[in-house]
């Protein structure tokens, strides 16, 4: 198949969507990009070279191996039933990796040399929007039941991907989910601004369609044991997701006003979808920004959730502090292509008016009367050591840690798992359940895992290639073969 037009990287600039501009978007919190036009996105489409290698879908590109190339080439020919469909056989879910994933395909694309990558993440996102206007995505349930029952706890990325697939394979498939809805950390830890949250609603319906079943509000572990579920069903698939904010060490943590990330992104998903703040896993007071000074530590996308969250609810000064030092503009080509860059990357939400300091560290949230009224920083060095006489106070009323996190939470079901059960963990991470990418097998019989309950904290392009590897896996662990993809 050829990829796009010939001569189209020649002839065709890289454009990319458009945004709202800041001042518009930060007075509400729905997504803010201005969608191209079909025959623009055919047109980005037709600048996917011909390359020999098409190092976007290898190894260090799309961890679920989309076949870009080629669904390029089909979108530049209008062909956007087929376009889905090639789409649909690697991943399950386009239109929410095409709002949310970080693209590591285009820093590998062959046209980044030049700094000018196909669009491959707008294009995706187009097929996948296109595919719901034009109705080719409806349910396709299995043709016959094999009798087989599976269980899937959580219903984040992993475990939708799972349970889709399982139920195309003809098994009963029951998701057990601990919050009110489905869609894990997917509805709950990333803003709306982002992905709105009836993406996730239409595949709910979709996965019900083809006869997957959801059980929301199963906090199992609390409610139900697992050995309750290992009983019951003849696989157990366990996706929960990576939520335990890594402790920071940073004195005055106990103030008012300081808070983990989670809590607070969490409460304004439940705000906005007309649920009750108080989340199972994350109770907390109401966490509000506005008329607020607000500190962000850390410098990775949970932290630009917070700042664009901050300035949505309004938020006065918003200020993000990187440990790491200021990164270069450009990258040299010839020592990290293809693989992910670090560079000066600008996220939408630091571009609405964030003050980002580098290579400081926090050492400490100072207060009067237990409320948080500042943060005591200073520079470091290339050790991130800190340096003498370069300390400085950052007015704060409000801060929020973002700085990773260290697995699972480990009430109910790990404790469960890790006292009656003495399921084996990673020596590193005591919260990652040991299981290996082909079988996706446990310690435990019966029991598999998948997503960041397996490997820790990931993308969500990872928790749908392992939740469509882990299906495979049961599949041909019931059925004795599969014809599920890998």
């Amino acid at each position: 198949m050829s990829m796009g037009k010939v001569t189209g990287f020649l002839e065709i600039d890289r454009q990319e969507n458009k945004y709202q501009p800041a001042s518009d978007r930060i007075r509400h919190f729905r997504e803010f990009t201005l969608p191209m036009s079909d025959k623009e996105v055919e047109k980005q489409a037709a600048r996917c070279m011909d390359c020999g290698i098409p190092f976007c879908h290898g190894p260090m590109g799309c961890p679920v191996h989309n076949q870009i190339p080629d669904w390029n080439d089909l979108v530049y020919r209008g062909d956007w039933e087929t376009a889905i469909r090639n789409l649909h056989s690697t991943n399950n879910f386009p239109e929410w990796t095409g709002r949310i994933c970080p693209a590591p395909c285009e820093e590998a694309c062959t046209l980044n040399l030049e700094d000018v990558p196909v669009a491959i993440k707008t294009v995706e996102q187009a097929i996948a929007d296109k595919a719901y206007e034009l109705g080719y995505i409806r349910p396709q349930p299995p043709e016959r039941k094999t009798g087989k029952r599976v269980a899937i706890i959580g219903s984040g990325p992993a475990g939708m991907a799972a349970a889709q697939q399982l139920g195309r394979a003809g098994h009963e498939v029951h998701v057990y989910e601990r919050e009110s809805r489905p869609g894990g950390l997917m509805r709950y830890g990333i803003p709306d601004f982002k992905i709105e949250k009836h993406y996730v609603d239409r595949r709910v319906e979709q996965m019900q369609g083809e006869g997957v079943t959801f059980f929301c509000g199963v906090n199992v572990g609390v409610d139900k044991p697992v050995a309750e579920l290992l009983s019951e069903y003849d696989a157990v698939l366990y996706c929960g997701g990576s939520e335990k904010p890594r402790p920071a060490g940073i004195p005055g943590v106990e103030l008012a006003g300081v808070h983990d990330a989670m809590p607070y992104l969490v409460q304004q998903n439940r705000r906005i979808g007309g649920e009750d703040i108080q989340s199972v896993a994350w109770p907390s007071e109401p966490i509000l920004a506005g008329g607020k000074h607000v500190v962000v530590v850390g410098g990775g996308d949970t932290a630009s959730d917070c700042i664009g969250t901050a300035f949505r609810q309004g938020a006065v000064r918003v200020t993000q502090l990187d440990i790491r030092p200021k990164p270069p503009e450009k990258e040299d080509k010839l020592t990290v292509w293809p693989y992910w860059a670090t560079k000066m990357r600008t996220s939408s939400s630091q571009a609405e008016g964030a003050e980002r300091e580098f290579q400081v560290a926090t050492l400490a949230f100072i207060g009067e009367e237990g409320q948080l009224t500042g943060v005591k920083c200073c520079q470091v060095d290339e050790k991130r050591q800190p340096i003498a006489g370069t300390e400085f106070v950052i007015k704060a009323d409000l801060a929020f840690i973002a700085i990773g996190f260290a697995g699972q939470l480990e009430t109910g079901l790990l404790s469960e798992l890790g006292d009656r059960l003495a399921i084996s963990v990673d020596r590193r991470n005591s919260t990652n359940i040991v299981a290996n990418d082909r079988d996706y097998r446990t310690s435990i019989d019966r029991l598999f895992a998948a997503g960041d309950a397996r490997r820790g904290q990931s993308l969500v392009v990872w928790a749908i290639r392992e939740g469509r590897q882990a299906a495979r896996a049961i599949d041909e662990f019931l059925m004795g073969t599969s014809l599920l993809p890998r």
